[in-house]
């Protein structure tokens, strides 16, 4: 089964909680990143980049980061190498984006969407495949070239 990175501060932490219980029963290895305990002093990036630096490692196959917005927890997350993060607050998107994108980091705002809806999108993101078409690893191949700029 699929390893999955998991993490959240103070704004996605319960909503972390209620994900982590699913993904559990739902057969995933989960590697939590913290926090893991709420903290409303705590910082996104404290967190969000460990699991992006695993997620470009290898050491998951797939992260799911959190903060209120998932604004924050996108920006910080796609600030890693090989990170191919994006902000889902819609099925649509949490397929096309793996499909079309390859993203492999998966954000969301603990303060905006419930957690039945938050599963929904999970489930959409973990099952999602890339098409390998010609033209969408094309544009992978150009972001990737403009990390290796910077």
């Amino acid at each position: 089964m699929m390893r999955i990175g998991i993490a959240a501060d103070h704004g996605g932490f319960a909503l972390k909680g209620h994900l982590e219980e699913s993904l559990h029963s739902s057969g995933y290895e989960v590697v939590d990143f913290g926090a893991y305990q709420f903290n409303p002093a705590d910082d996104y990036p404290d967190f969000i980049i460990p699991l992006a630096k695993a997620v470009a490692s290898g050491e998951v196959e797939r992260g799911i980061a959190l903060c209120g917005s998932g604004i924050g927890a996108s920006i910080a997350a796609n600030k890693v190498p090989n990170v191919r993060a994006g902000l889902i607050h819609d099925v649509f998107s949490a397929r096309q984006g793996v499909e079309d994108d390859e993203m492999n980091v998966f954000c969301l705002g603990g303060k905006v969407i419930g957690s039945a809806l938050a599963w929904e999108l999970v489930e959409t993101f973990l099952v999602a495949h890339f098409s390998n078409a010609a033209r969408h690893r094309r544009r992978v191949e150009q972001v990737q070239a403009l990390e290796c700029q910077n």
